[in-house]
């Protein structure tokens, strides 16, 4: 399986670096070859076009900022769940991710 690009999208980028790790491990340990990152909202742009990411994950905090972007790309942008966020589950959203991009194929 190609590498999966995950990027999480949160105000500052801080938050969502901690369950970009724990999303980093949960697919190491489903065997699932991904590279999670994290950056600012403010940044997707910019990081989209640098790394070219297979899906985005929106923390909720910055919700607002997802219908733009899911009108401006072709790939499955979505906001993370917020209890799965504030317990940084890094499994089940990684789960929503996966299930993200097979239902896009």
């Amino acid at each position: 399986m190609a590498t999966k690009i995950i990027m999480l999208a949160c105000a500052g980028g801080m938050s969502s670096s901690l369950l970009a790790k724990h999303m980093q491990d949960a697919a190491a340990a489903d065997g699932i070859d991904a590279k999670v990152f994290a950056v600012p909202a403010e940044l997707i742009g910019d990081d989209f076009a640098k790394y070219h990411p297979d899906v985005i994950m929106i923390g909720p905090q910055v919700r607002f900022v997802a219908p733009q972007w899911q009108k401006k790309l072709d790939i499955p942008v979505a906001v993370i769940d917020m209890l799965d966020y504030g317990r940084m589950r890094g499994e089940k959203v990684l789960q929503t991710a996966m299930q993200l991009l097979a239902a896009q194929k």
